[in-house]
């Protein structure tokens, strides 16, 4: 795992400049570093050594030094694509999969991005066609930022490399502050810095002559089939196997995070890695340490934890955010950081749970078309009509589920994690808000026309929250730490057979990820393939309504840019509200918050 960065220029201090964007984003790849530069391109490389370590360093080249790349990520089927291209006559000089790209890429150009198994976010430059190619792997487990600075390409791993950029200019983008309150993150392709994008899942791009060209070779599909659901579990129970042993493939020690549930608990049962990692606090029901150590004992293999304490989880949050380089209201980010800090005493790689709930239909509001059938049964148009007389009220738990079921899930559904309704974002604001929510999430419910209500949930899961939320932090949590972490849910492979199952496989008036739980019970020693998800479980409820806590929110919901960008009584009585106990805004409360100290990290101090 790395950090990459570069650009198109004419600069002739290119090495200089480059190098100051690589030590920006150090923390990537502690291990080494690597340059390129000529009279158009600048290209570099910050490494943490995880495969081939002795000659694994970029840019890596071709024989004859025309092709050269910059790579961040794994390919967990490079043996085989490079036994593939050793037939094709292609040479080799290193046991990187690095190298993979370079031939693959002399090999099959703009189709090589379709050809990968793993995580990826690399940059090619093609020296003789004067043509620099990039792409990002097809879930967006990695990142990749680019930006024109007077018609000056520039692509990095973290926004922050930019600022090193002596042309780049720093702009506050509030365009996108609407839709962050009500998703708890940026949801479009636009970021808060102006003019700075990210790169898409399943995007590549290509610069030449000045021309920048976007190309999506992968497309989220879903196909369910009947079929005995015996199979269905065999099947899963083959594809997780195999896509835990690829991602084993390393020449360090590879260790795994692991909470309560099911989906970190099925993956350390088949890896059976000598370290796993665990994360709490100081209050029992948030605290999953004596599970993990009971799962761990029965495995015969180590467990370390970590208790959180309220001041420190409220002391590191400007470092999570500078890490972070949007606001991210997440706060489980925290707790990966902890937990990430800890493995990174003693390992290089992690494996983690991410993606389980998004493809084998583990969220609770997936029931909903089940657990609510009869209430789907009365015509739409009366459904509609309470939904409007319903929307005329305060918002309450009854009352938004009559609203939601009067609305198509194309009008309301925007993921898991709502936070915001647009209605009282724009109350809360003093800027316009000018992107609607189904705007922005449109094009992916038209991807699934004719599709049942859970897939449209699932493909709006995927390409939001678990892209740009869940693997956001999961990215900069680990690498702040210099750790890589590896999520085996999250494979091309085991979509593929997540992609076909049926609705029963997913959910039921009992339960959620059905046949996925099935599965995990043939290794799991324990009671853990029953347990309900609970992610990385934090007290900020509670916390919020002791006086240091309110009184540390309450500062910054008093600062300047508090009081400039969002109505200052309406945030002030949201957290008064809280600390009162009149109502629960605890998320309310923190999405303002972390924007807040996001700004002043980047923009004030």
């Amino acid at each position: 795992m790395c950090g990459i960065a570069g650009f198109v220029s004419k600069d002739k201090n290119k090495k200089k400049i480059l190098k100051k964007m690589c030590d920006r984003i150090i923390h990537r790849g502690p291990d080494g570093e690597g340059y390129y530069t000529d009279e158009i391109v600048a290209l570099g490389h910050r490494r943490l050594s995880i495969i081939d370590l002795d000659l694994g360093s970029q840019p890596m080249y071709n024989e004859d030094n025309s092709i050269i790349t910059v790579f961040n990520g794994e390919i967990y089927n490079y043996l085989e694509l490079r036994a593939e291209l050793k037939k094709l006559g292609h040479k080799f000089t290193t046991n990187s999969d690095t190298e993979v790209l370079v031939h693959g890429f002399e090999e099959w150009q703009e189709e090589l991005p379709s050809k990968l198994r793993g995580m990826f976010a690399f940059v090619i430059w093609d020296k003789d066609n004067k043509k620099l190619f990039g792409a990002r792997d097809h879930f967006g487990i990695k990142p990749l930022y680019y930006t024109l600075v007077d018609d000056e390409l520039l692509f990095a791993s973290e926004i922050k490399a930019f600022l090193e950029y002596p042309k780049f200019k720093k702009e506050l983008n509030l365009d996108i502050i609407g839709p962050y309150l009500s998703f708890n993150y940026a949801p479009t392709e636009a970021t808060f810095f102006k003019n700075v994008y990210r790169l898409n899942p399943g995007y590549s791009f290509t610069y030449q002559n000045g021309k920048l060209t976007l190309n999506r070779y992968f497309k989220l599909t879903f196909a369910e089939k009947e079929r005995d659901f015996k199979k269905i579990v065999d099947e899963i129970s083959q594809v997780m196997e195999d896509s835990v042993n690829k991602h084993m493939l390393s020449d360090v020690e590879v260790g795994s995070f692991l909470s309560s549930g099911i989906d970190s608990s099925y993956i350390v049962s088949l890896a059976r890695p000598d370290n796993t990692y665990t994360i709490g606090y100081d209050i029992p029901k948030y605290n999953e340490a004596e599970y993990a150590k009971d799962l761990t004992k029965r495995l015969g293999i180590n467990n370390k934890s970590k208790k959180i304490k309220k001041a420190e989880y409220l002391q590191i949050i400007p470092k999570i955010m500078y890490h972070m380089d949007e606001p991210l209201a997440d706060p489980s980010a925290v707790a990966l950081y902890f937990v990430s800090k800890l493995a990174s005493k003693d390992v290089k790689v992690v494996l983690s749970g991410e993606g389980a709930d998004e493809l084998f239909g583990g969220y609770n509001t997936y029931r909903e078309s089940v657990d609510y059938s009869f209430y789907n049964k009365i015509p739409f148009g009366i459904r509609k009509l309470i939904s409007k007389i319903c929307s005329l009220f305060p918002e309450h738990r009854g009352l938004n589920f009559l609203v939601r079921r009067g609305q198509t899930l194309e009008e309301s559904y925007i993921g898991v994690n709502k936070v915001f309704s647009e209605k009282e974002a724009k109350k809360i604001l003093k800027v316009p808000v000018n992107i609607k929510n189904k705007d922005i999430t449109k094009e992916y419910f038209a991807e699934q026309k004719g599709k049942d209500e859970i897939i449209k949930r699932q493909a709006i899961d995927i390409n939001f929250w678990l892209i740009k939320d869940i693997f956001a932090k999961a990215d900069r949590m680990t690498m702040a730490n210099s750790l890589e972490g590896r999520v085996p849910f999250t494979d091309i492979e085991v979509f593929k057979v997540a992609r076909t199952l049926p609705k029963d496989a997913k959910v039921t008036k009992e339960n959620t990820k059905v046949a996925l739980r099935e599965a995990a019970h043939k290794v799991i020693p324990n009671e853990s393939y029953k347990k309900k998800k609970l992610g990385f479980p934090v007290p900020l409820r509670e916390w919020m309504r002791e006086d240091d806590f309110y009184h540390e929110i309450k500062d910054k919901f008093n600062s300047n840019i508090a009081k400039e960008i969002f109505n200052h009584e309406r945030i002030i009585k949201l957290l008064d509200d809280h600390y009162n106990q009149k109502k629960d805004n605890y998320k309310k409360v923190w999405t303002i918050y972390c924007f807040i100290v996001w700004y002043q990290v980047f923009f004030e101090n």
